[in-house]
């Protein structure tokens, strides 16, 4: 029967990773693509520019209180029919979100798309980290890395496509044919898990404390930038609650008996340094990917599409590094990958340091590329290395917290990155309006040009202030950016060398069977 078991997980292995890895890419497009359309949206729903924004917010927000969740979910209702409905869930919250004619009829369906979609990435990951036995699970993760770095980077090309040549709805209607081949093979070639963890009680204690407070900072990161921080009450609330949500959560843990995240999981080394480690690249990767559109797009005038095309070669870079490192992960120690990554990404924030605001797309392309090399080798070892040494009984529970860290990162990333933006930009603009007097000749040669004694002459002087500060702002961002990746190699030298197990192929049979 063992046998049995084997031959069928090498024989649906490759069907249950294309479907998993449609599942992955359908998820983490729809973190982005909706992004380019909110101006559509806003016109067609009737919404303020605040209110538009709680389509992504609330999207956001459910996503991350289901996510820690999935662990429970599966063991309670088994992974397949969990990940049938989530995919089943997925598609029809999609299809109504691009059928809503309403803001409140969006803002429901998009909530209720986050809680069917946050499953999708822990399962996919799970799925496959039992498909493969442990000497190919780096490839493993070359493919699940593919989905989650690739989709971030093409929604926004994908969505701007979609807007402009159709209409802003085609960008949920997107997730139909995908869904419904990702349906279809789960139903086909995945069995039902033979390992599956025995079903615990929820610990509601533990679920709504940390729910209050990975909600309420979502909310805070997500609406700080636009209510100026902790001068609004709404954030200091948020602050609040966050703090208090986490303090219950924390102290019950440790004292409960039986915890909402088992605990064991942070009795192992790898893994705890794997979550902080992925922690730091949904940092880099999402607050460089939010600093560049508004870079190519406010300061270098491009078209949002324009801006995605140009964009999209890192997204080669990361295919690239991820097959590559998924090889070279059988025979090098992952640390002197996650090192070099690393190292590669600091290498590409320092060339964007110099960057102008009449930067050469291609001086773009190549930094692009040379950024998504590094994170593609970072993703896949860390991957790898966090699981290598972690019992298949806690896998589904560790992708959960192990994404939702990647997405914290992300988000704290961004709303960091959007607050250094802006305010080092008032200040060097503070700074540059000082040296604009008649006294310097480089002044008074383009006052000149621009024909200061006109109103227009004056507004396009304060234009061009304007655009040297905001690039000045950008390139002091690409800087903490490099610096914070160069900050985490020591981090990755802790990281053990997960010691071999009996090889077995049999092992890898929970994939197919799960």
């Amino acid at each position: 029967m063992a046998g049995n078991v084997a031959t069928s997980a090498v024989i649906n292995r490759g069907m249950v990773t294309a479907t998993v890895m449609l599942a992955t890419l359908m998820q983490a497009l729809d973190t982005t693509i909706a992004n380019v359309a909110l101006p559509y949206m806003q016109g067609s729903l009737a919404a303020t520019s605040d209110q538009i924004n709680w389509v992504l917010t609330s999207y956001i927000v459910a996503a991350a209180i289901i996510t820690p969740a999935t662990g429970w979910l599966e063991a309670r209702f088994g992974r397949k029919p969990l990940f049938l409905t989530a995919v089943i869930g997925f598609i029809v919250t999609s299809m109504l979100c691009g059928a809503a004619v309403s803001l409140a009829q969006m803002v429901m369906f998009r909530l209720l798309q986050g809680i069917f979609g946050a499953p999708l990435v822990p399962l996919s990951q799970s799925v496959l980290l039992d498909a493969y036995p442990q000497e190919q699970q780096g490839q493993a993760m070359a493919v699940f890395g593919l989905g989650v770095m690739l989709g971030p980077i093409l929604g926004p090309t994908l969505g701007g496509w979609l807007t402009d040549s159709y209409t802003w709805r085609w960008v949920f209607y997107v997730n139909l044919p995908l869904g419904v081949l990702c349906a279809f093979g789960i139903f086909l070639f995945l069995g039902r898990r033979a390992d599956r963890p025995l079903a615990r009680r929820l610990d509601w204690l533990g679920f709504a404390s940390l729910s209050l407070g990975i909600g309420a900072l979502q909310l805070l990161l997500d609406r700080g930038e636009r209510l100026d921080w902790f001068a609004s009450r709404e954030i200091q609330l948020e602050a609040a609650l966050c703090v208090l949500g986490i303090y219950l959560f924390t102290v019950h843990s440790l004292t409960a008996s039986d915890t909402f995240i088992d605990l064991a999981l942070f009795r192992d080394r790898n893994y705890v340094i794997g979550i902080m480690l992925i922690f730091i690249v949904g940092v880099v990767l999402l607050a460089t990917l939010s600093l560049l559109t508004p870079y190519l797009e406010r300061l270098m005038n491009y078209p949002v599409l324009t801006a995605g095309l140009v964009l999209a070669p890192r997204g080669v870079g990361t295919m690239a590094a991820m097959l590559l490192a998924g090889q070279l992960i059988r025979f090098v120690d992952a640390r002197l990958l996650i090192a070099t990554g690393l190292g590669i990404t600091a290498f590409s924030l320092h060339l964007m340091t110099g960057f102008t605001p009449d930067v050469a797309q291609g001086t773009l392309v190549r930094t692009g590329l040379l950024q998504g090399f590094g994170i593609g080798f970072v993703f896949v070892a860390l991957g790898t290395v966090a699981f290598g040494t972690l019992p298949p009984a806690l896998r589904t529970q560790g992708t959960g917290l192990f994404n939702l860290m990647r997405n914290i990162g992300a988000s704290i990333g961004i709303s960091v990155m959007g607050y250094l933006l802006v305010r080092n930009s008032a200040v060097t603009q503070a700074g540059l309006v000082e040296h604009v007097t008649p006294f310097r000749q480089v002044i008074r040669d383009h006052a000149q040009q621009l024909g200061i004694a006109t109103v227009h002459g004056r507004a396009a002087l304060a234009q061009l202030v304007t655009a040297q500060a905001e690039a000045v702002a950008f390139i002091d961002n690409f800087k903490l950016m490099m610096f914070v990746s160069l900050l985490a190699i020591p981090l990755a030298m802790l990281v053990q060398r997960p010691r071999r197990p009996p090889g077995k192929e049999g092992q890898a049979g929970t994939l197919a069977e799960a």
